[in-house]
């Protein structure tokens, strides 16, 4: 059966964008951007909220830019080649390449993913939509990229939903730039 995980960047105090809104704090270095393709490259679909999605937008046009270097246009065709389903109660419509409104629950999307044929992980993208899947026991597994930085406040990375959840660390690198990844699995 396909996991489903949860990866997004985060401050060592354990945010995803600061007070601000900002996570400038978090751009990747040539290493960390590798990473990140990689887990890319390696999933079925990928669920995202509102927000995520617009930042994400990015990404439907940023491999017509010529002056892109070949790891950033492969990031770009691996995005834009995933299938994405988006979890908003303002929008009406996507119009990003290979992306669908999701037309049910968190639960319900999970559960029709993981019917479907195919092969990949489901990766859950937002931290709200992330704290309701983790609310219903969805995630499989966390992938966390720390930075070595203070926000002070924002968005947490982590639901606060005052439950405890058993971890099992399964992978763990660090970067010259400081940056952590971790891979827990979820004790089931």
């Amino acid at each position: 059966m396909r996991s489903v995980t949860y990866s997004m960047s985060l401050s060592l105090d354990g945010y995803i964008v600061g007070p601000d809104g900002g996570f400038s704090w978090s751009v990747p270095d040539e290493d960390v951007f590798r990473l990140a393709t990689e887990e890319v490259g390696g999933l079925g679909a990928h669920l995202l909220g509102r927000r995520l999605y617009e930042t994400m937008l990015y990404w439907d046009t940023a491999d017509r830019d010529p002056s892109l270097d070949a790891p950033t246009r492969e990031f770009a065709a691996l995005w834009n080649a995933l299938p994405k389903v988006v979890f908003s109660t303002t929008l009406t419509e996507v119009r990003a390449s290979n992306t669908r409104l999701a037309s049910g629950s968190p639960a319900q999307e999970i559960e029709r993913l993981r019917a479907e044929p195919g092969e990949g992980d489901i990766a859950i993208g937002g931290a709200g939509l992330a704290a309701d899947a983790a609310t219903l026991d969805l995630i499989d597994e966390y992938r966390v990229r720390t930075y070595p930085v203070l926000v002070g406040g924002g968005t947490p990375f982590f639901a606060r939903n005052e439950r405890r959840v058993g971890l099992d660390l399964i992978e763990h690198r660090s970067f010259g730039s400081g940056v952590l990844y971790s891979r827990y699995r979820v004790k089931r």
